[in-house]
């Protein structure tokens, strides 16, 4: 079988950053314990579990704001994805010591958005409901920032007079799909002619699903690695699939191969989302590199000995 690695793919400089920053909080006796995340760092349980050998306890399940209520004392790190000003200062107002792992590129949008808003603008902000980014972006002007996430909420928009004049924004969170994201914007511009545009999709994000778009044309198959709360790895299935015109399959490790989707298969695409460790994906590849259609599972030992850094496994 042959195995196409795409590339780029995996880790972006903002995820580097982020879990740099966390293992460097982790390892000073000076920071004050316990030591908390609030939210997922990345979008990646192996991640996660990683850090929680460091001693980094992860909050997840609700709002940001929600999440701090949990924390007495202490650390907070914030992760990648930004958080709410209000979060920032209700955190400083209990006394915590505070750590931003915000990916640069997320902290641009934000400033994007305080600069539009005090020139008077509405923001309409394309993003994906319930994803933490667009909390954070949203929360930084509420009321004046709108959420939509597909030509259903634009149409269902109402803006304020102000906004109804053509003071509008239209700014994008950094993870979807740039094909997508064109659609949606140009029906807001069609709707608001005047409006400015902000495409905030970052570099990294850009480029791996235009090798995605571009190399898997090749395949019979694409697997991507990556966590299925990943925006940014989701949205690489969707271009395998939408663009490519390839089947595409979302896999979190080697173990969740399944053998039918390579039945018949002469040459599989391997990438990752911009939070998925190389180790991985590399297990992936050489999982691929040697199956044997007869005995598929035999490689799959290999999952067993995964080592992260500083797993201490």
């Amino acid at each position: 079988m042959e195995v196409v690695a795409v590339s780029p793919r995996g880790y972006c400089y903002g995820v580097v950053d982020a879990m740099t920053l966390a293992q460097r909080v982790a390892r000073d006796p000076k920071v004050p314990r316990p030591i908390y995340i609030l939210g997922m760092i990345v979008h990646n349980r192996h991640v996660v579990e990683d850090l929680a050998r460091q001693g980094i306890q992860t909050l997840d399940g609700g709002d940001r704001r929600t999440l701090l209520k949990k924390v007495r004392r202490g650390t907070v790190i914030f992760t990648a994805h930004g958080v709410a000003p209000e979060v920032k200062e209700e955190a400083r107002r209990k006394g915590l010591t505070c750590f931003d792992a915000t990916c640069p590129d997320v902290t641009r949008t934000h400033e994007v958005i305080r600069d539009r808003v005090a020139a008077g603008c509405d923001i309409i902000y394309i993003g994906k409901k319930g994803h933490p980014e667009p909390e954070g972006a949203v929360g930084e002007a509420p009321g004046r920032v709108h959420l939509i996430e597909d030509a259903d909420d634009l149409a269902q928009l109402r803006l304020s007079p102000r906004g109804a004049t053509g003071k509008i924004a239209i700014v994008t969170q950094t993870t979807l799909s740039q094909w997508d994201t064109a659609d949606l914007i140009a029906a807001c511009k069609a709707r608001f002619p005047d409006a400015e545009v902000y495409n905030e999709i970052c570099l990294a994000t850009q480029v791996r699903q235009q090798a995605v778009a571009e190399q898997a044309r090749a395949a019979d198959v694409v697997l991507v690695v990556g966590d299925p709360r990943s925006n940014n790895s989701n949205r690489l299935v969707q271009v395998a699939q939408e663009v490519a015109g390839r089947p595409a399959y979302l896999i979190d490790s080697v173990a969740a191969i399944r053998p039918e989707w390579l039945r018949g298969v002469r040459v599989v695409a391997v990438t990752a989302g911009a939070s998925t460790p190389s180790q991985l994906t590399n297990q992936v590849i050489r999982y691929l590199q040697g199956y044997d259609p007869e005995a598929p599972s035999a490689a799959m030992e290999a999952d067993l000995a995964l080592k992260l850094p500083g797993s201490g496994r």
